[in-house]
């Protein structure tokens, strides 16, 4: 196979992989067809006031002050006397969308969907404020407009401040929330004046839903723990204090309004959500007013954290849901149909209401799941042939008869515990018979996947084999073989196609199921190597073989582990540091071995560290541009010395300019800092260079020497022009350290090659990119390259993994883009955060 089309074919089947991981593990739960379910009694309420306060942990609201006074006087109140409470656990990824999605729709989003559409649906999807009559709300534009949107009919209104408002360099982010305060209470005393909405308001079924964005803000602009923070929830706890009073007030304290506050996700300590830490993922959740039970005091609880007696509320039920449970409880509160999609179970100790009524809307709730099931599982049947497919056995379409027709006898018998009991027990078994069904086809497709994977894992290392070792002979091709061999993969190939065809599959599962195909014939193609390959293998010395592949399987499980444990890179570190002790190099070169072993174990300090994010250190990003201008003069002096280097002065100007930029970068953040720290906002001077940086140091070296350490070099200050704006703290010392042992590895790289009489020292010296190279002069590969191939992979994890992981971009935390913009923009600042972890 020729150059080019290896390559080709290499970016292909990586891609396939690629695109694979979200068709079979990110795809979306939802289905349609289902039959809307509805509680047959009447519903304790007429409407209801939902409060998210985006962003609110549950100790910040639950703990008392250091004086023992609540942080929200109101609310305290309210679980205290007048309504429940418990922790809304919710799950990953803890970001607005699907945190409100759960909330009001009833299921978790798949994590793809945040990426396919912040504000509007990538898929329909039903919610409570679909099912109301009415529904009104005021908050955010990344919010509202998404179920607006999705809702049928034109009953779903929103009212939204300007998306600039949602400025985290802004004096006070608790605006945000004062906005959507005083416009409901203006909506209310304008609709005394227009009749049409006046008899809106006063039908049933009606929702208001107030998005409350202020603390989230503050909590990424100044961290939880800050004073902004802390002031801004009992701002809400005023503004909810008022807005509930002037509603009561409204409808002449009818007692037909049930009040829920909740939190979409919670936040760390250092400003950042979307993972999974406990400071993220509860959330308070606080009911009140028509049809919620009133506190229940208990002598004791048990619960495994030991936040109640934190919160000094032993005495007082705790009652924890899960974020999805919300959207039942507010369906059944004010009489809608139970979201069509809905996964949540619902929380029955927080209903105030007849054991009948409970049972009947518990029952709705297990129907409605159940119908899901149902579409699942008839979707599924018929595309699957009938002898290949394996129903969900503990709910046969007998059993699920069976459970409907005991129930229901049940709730007419008056045994209403018993009828709540076996709703529970279908309800876990249809969402149960939900994820199997969902993950029904994940088996067969990974072992497709693997299957390809290995298939061309082994294909590139037989290529490489072939190509640049003399471990094998060059056989003649017996075209006869070849033929029958092509025809054989081919009719292979057909019959998983046909398999495939009269299963409708999708599309995607061809291309899963089929790419192995030409990968193995490939590889069954090259069995004269394999066999060549294998000789020489059994050639060598039993304990030699032995003790090669422990190596290599240590060298492994060091790379897996390092995926979940970052102390893992700092062992590899710390052995690649006495690389040179257990080789000759040492003796060979003492200072280029020394310089190795001092950064290996400076760079080994980067993943004992915490994630990035969570101690900003400013004055440490200061201080490292300064140090990298250091070392540009130091370089700019030596290669002045050297005329052959910079045969003309557009070289020298093009180092000056990237001096220039590192300089500015540096500026840019001490004076950013300054500016946010006295909430002045972000200059719109450093906004302009951080994005003339940004654009430029990409281009820059293009236009570098094209000598191989100087392009190097101007590489290097290039990508750190850029990544000091996109620094917090330590991570903007890293690449300057790994950069510096990357240009020591190609010296120990050559002194290694010099050992075994394959140097390549006077050609690297000279090494221009500006000619061709002439890969059939290339030398043939030594048993050494592996220990080089691991080492060229180790660092590619160390540079992924050194100061976090996939988790810190998910976990977000805006502060790394402050310089380019402080205005919330989801895209913008999650591009810019990947840029920062590609660099």
């Amino acid at each position: 196979m020729r150059v080019p089309v290896f390559i080709l074919a290499g970016l292909l089947v990586h891609c396939v992989f690629l695109v694979s991981i979200f068709d079979i593990y990110f795809s979306s739960p939802l289905v349609h067809g289902m039959t809307p379910q509805q509680t047959p009694l009447p519903p304790p309420a007429k409407r209801l006031v939902l409060f998210v306060a985006d962003g609110l942990r549950a100790d910040s609201l639950y703990e008392l002050n250091s004086n023992g006074t609540p942080q929200a006087p109101y609310l305290r109140g309210i679980l205290e006397n007048n309504g429940s409470w418990g922790i809304s656990h919710t799950r990953v990824p803890t970001e607005s969308r699907p945190g409100h999605v759960a909330l009001i729709a009833g299921f978790y989003e798949d994590v793809s969907a945040v990426a396919k559409g912040w504000k509007e649906n990538p898929v329909e999807f039903d919610s409570v404020f679909n099912e109301s009559k009415y529904t009104w709300s005021w908050g955010s534009p990344d919010i509202l407009p998404m179920f607006a949107k999705g809702a049928t009919g034109d009953h779903v209104y929103t009212f939204c401040y300007a998306a600039e408002s949602e400025d985290f360099g802004a004096q006070d982010a608790a605006k945000l929330d004062m906005w959507v305060f005083d416009h409901v209470k203006d909506f209310f005393n304008s609709s005394r004046s227009n009749q049409t909405l006046f008899s809106a308001l006063n039908e049933e079924k009606v929702v208001l839903f107030l998005h409350l964005l202020g603390i989230d803000t503050n909590g990424h602009a100044h961290r939880p723990n800050s004073r902004e923070y802390k002031e801004n929830i009992k701002k809400v706890d005023e503004g909810v204090k008022e807005i509930a009073s002037m509603i009561d007030n409204f409808y002449g304290n009818d007692g037909k309004t049930a009040f829920i506050l909740t939190s979409d996700h919670g936040m760390t300590d250092w400003g950042s959500h979307g993972a999974g830490h406990p400071s993220e993922t509860l959330t308070p959740l606080i009911a009140w007013g028509a049809g919620v039970n009133y506190p229940q005091k208990v002598t004791s609880q048990f619960f495994e954290d030991n936040f109640l007696k934190e919160w000094k509320l032993e005495n007082l039920k705790r009652l924890d849901v899960n974020q999805a449970d919300i959207a039942p409880l507010m369906a059944s509160l004010i009489g809608v149909p139970f979201p069509l999609n809905s996964v949540g179970t619902l929380p029955l100790e927080y209903l105030n209401n007849s054991a009948h009524f409970k049972a009947e809307s518990i029952f709705t709730n297990a129907v409605q799941i159940l119908e899901q099931f149902k579409v699942k599982m008839s979707q599924k049947k018929e595309t699957t042939l009938s002898f290949l497919f394996t129903p969900f056995k503990p709910l046969s379409d007998s059993e699920q008869i069976n459970f409907l027709k005991k129930t229901r006898l049940y709730i007419q018998q008056q045994k209403y515990n018993e009828a709540v009991s076996l709703c529970k027990t279908l309800i876990n078994l249809a969402l149960e018979g939900l994820s199997y069904y969902h993950t029904y086809d994940r088996l067969f497709l990974g072992l497709s996947i693997a299957v390809g994977f290995v298939g061309w894992t082994i294909y590139v290392i037989l290529v490489i084999i072939k190509t640049h070792t003399n471990l094998t002979k060059t056989v003649q091709t017996n075209n006869k073989e070849s033929t029958v061999l092509f025809y054989g993969f081919a009719f292979v190939g057909m019959i998983i196609a046909f398999f495939l065809l009269i299963q409708t599959c999708p599309w995607t599962y061809y291309v899963y199921c089929l790419l192995p195909v030409p990968v193995w014939y490939a590889v069954v193609r090259e069995l004269p190597v394999i066999q060549d390959l294998a000789a020489n293998l059994l050639s060598l010395p039993i304990h030699q073989s032995i003790g090669f592949l422990l190596v290599c399987t240590l060298g492994i499980e060091i790379l897996v582990f390092s995926f979940f444990y970052r102390s893992t890179l700092t062992i590899g570190l710390l052995i690649f540091a006495g690389w040179p002790v257990i080789t000759q190099l040492w003796v060979q070169a003492k200072t280029t071995a020394l310089i190795w072993t001092l950064l290996c174990v400076l760079l080994a300090i980067f993943p004992l560290m915490p994630v990035v994010g969570r101690e900003p250190n400013v004055p440490l990003v200061i201080a490292t541009g300064l140090l990298t201008l250091l070392f540009s003069c130091f370089s700019l002096a030596s290669l002045c010395k050297s005329e052959n280097k910079y045969r003309n002065n557009e070289d020298l100007k093009v180092h000056f300019y990237q001096m220039l930029s590192i300089a500015l970068s540096t500026y840019v953040v001490s004076s950013t800092h300054d500016s946010l720290k006295n909430k002045q906002g972000l200059p719109v001077l450093n906004q302009i260079i951080s994005w003339m940086t940004l654009v430029s140091s990409s281009a820059l070296p293009l236009l570098s020497p094209t000598f191989l350490f100087q392009r190097l070099f101007s590489i290097l200050l290039s990508l750190m022009s850029t990544y000091l704006l996109l620094s917090t703290g330590y991570e903007a010392l890293f690449p300057l350290v790994l950069s510096g042992l990357m240009f020591v590895w190609i010296n120990m790289e050559q002194k290694a090659l010099q050992h075994y009489g394959l140097s390549l020292k006077p050609k690297l010296a000279v090494l221009n990119f500006a000619y061709a190279t002439d890969i059939t002069q290339f030398r043939q590969l030594h048993l050494d390259d592996i220990r080089r191939s691991f080492f060229f992979v180790f660092f590619i994890v160390t540079a992924f993994f050194g100061t976090g992981n996939i988790a810190s971009v998910n976990s977000f935390d805006p502060a790394s883009v402050y310089c380019f913009l402080t205005v919330f923009s989801p895209f913008v600042m999650g591009g810019l955060l990947l840029l920062k972890l590609v660099f």
